[in-house]
């Protein structure tokens, strides 16, 4: 049986660590965003001749999922409560908020070439960097700058996402994670797809295919 005082250190260290400071956006899973983070969505109309959208079953985003994805996000701007450290090093990416992102990352984007006809795509709240028309581009932040096996303190208090760069998912201490693959169908004719910079893991071809990284 643990001790009053081991309960009250394991209670005390899960809650003591803050979010990086700065500003930066995360994907946002079932169980919401952090206390005090901005929100917002956006609804992508993919491809409509032989939908083939995948997405990882028992998947834990939340959103919608089925011919057409509508993905939310957590944005967490620099007047939150934040810790004062930066984020740690490690291999893997956020997506980013405003011109430039936290110390230690390089930028870089990915842009989907979404459904022609008839395009139904939408937005709406706070959305990290990029472009939504017809079209989506979306920019993020990317760093290796030390093993992926090397543990990085982050708050353990709610769910969260990050994205694979060049190795596996980050370990992150005291939590497990769970690797969740999102494969869109996008435009067939005189596909656009693109990508530049730093940027996630993407090896879907024609069709984008990320890794996301569920931390529980």
């Amino acid at each position: 049986m643990l001790s009053i005082l081991t309960l009250i250190f394991i209670v005390s260290s899960t809650y003591a660590v803050q979010w990086p400071k700065g500003t930066y956006t995360l994907v946002k899973p079932k169980a919401g965003c952090p206390a005090g983070w901005k929100e917002g969505w956006r609804k992508q109309d993919n491809e409509d001749s032989r939908n083939a959208n995948f997405i990882t079953y028992g998947h834990h985003f939340f959103g919608s999922f089925g011919r057409n994805m509508v993905f939310h996000y957590c944005t967490k701007d620099e007047h939150a409560i934040s810790g004062t450290q930066h984020w740690p090093r490690g291999n893997y990416c956020i997506l980013r908020q405003g011109i430039s992102c936290p110390p230690g990352f390089k930028m870089g984007s990915i842009h989907w070439d979404d459904e022609d006809s008839r395009n139904k795509n939408g937005f709406g709240g706070v959305l990290p960097s990029g472009i939504y028309g017809r079209n989506t581009l979306i920019n993020y932040c990317c760093r290796s700058d030390e093993s992926y096996r090397t543990e990085v303190i982050l708050p353990r208090s709610k769910p969260f996402y990050l994205l694979r760069f060049k190795s596996p998912c980050q370990q992150v201490q005291g939590m497990v994670v769970r690797e969740e693959i999102v494969k869109s169908d996008d435009e067939d004719k005189n596909n656009k797809n693109s990508v530049s910079g730093s940027h996630p893991l993407n090896d879907g071809g024609r069709n984008n295919r990320l890794y996301y990284c569920y931390y529980h």
